[in-house]
């Protein structure tokens, strides 16, 4: 376990405890030692390693990670012309990535009235397919566009390590 974790529940679990002192609220040695007063501010710098920890460890960008662009730079030692075609790129397909999400929206609405009257409307739920499935095409698409564009940027070396971030799973498209 992530020892910023740890200390993040341990100052949740006292600002639950019930004594009426929140986890900012710095109780002091009265409120049993766990407030910031003489500790120099040690919540707002767990908060931010763990932040900062959160950030760089993926979960929610592109490529499934929360900072791609950075990641990629990184991890494929990428020079300068490299790091701005691969940010039009991610951006174009950050787009497309919307899009979807928009689109499943619409799909979830579709298939709720479909089965929200008192007949089940089989064309809205056709609908509501069809939407998913050409949003889903539209999506393919444009990670095989990037895939391609991606890879005209790279050398060779990079490119074999990209295909190693991806097969591993540290990358996800």
């Amino acid at each position: 376990m992530h020892p910023a974790f740890i200390a993040w529940w341990k100052s949740h679990q006292h600002s639950e405890g019930g004594n009426g002192c929140g986890a900012e609220a710095g109780c002091g040695s009265h409120g049993g030692g766990h407030g910031h007063h003489g500790h120099g501010g040690w919540r707002e710098k767990v908060r931010a390693h763990f932040e900062a920890a959160h950030e760089d460890s993926g979960g929610g960008g592109a490529f499934g990670v929360r900072r791609p662009l950075r990641f990629l730079a990184w991890k494929l030692d990428l020079d300068e012309k490299q790091v701005g075609e691969l940010a039009k790129i991610l951006d174009e397909l950050k787009t497309e990535r919307a899009q979807a999400e928009v689109d499943g929206r619409r799909t979830t609405t579709a298939l709720a009235e479909a089965v929200g009257g008192a007949a089940f409307d089989e064309a809205k739920a056709g609908e509501g397919g069809a939407l998913r499935v050409k949003s889903a095409e539209r999506l393919r698409d444009a990670v095989v566009r990037a895939l391609k564009a991606i890879h005209a940027q790279l050398t060779d070396e990079q490119r074999t390590r990209l295909a190693y971030l991806i097969r591993t799973g540290v990358v996800t498209i």
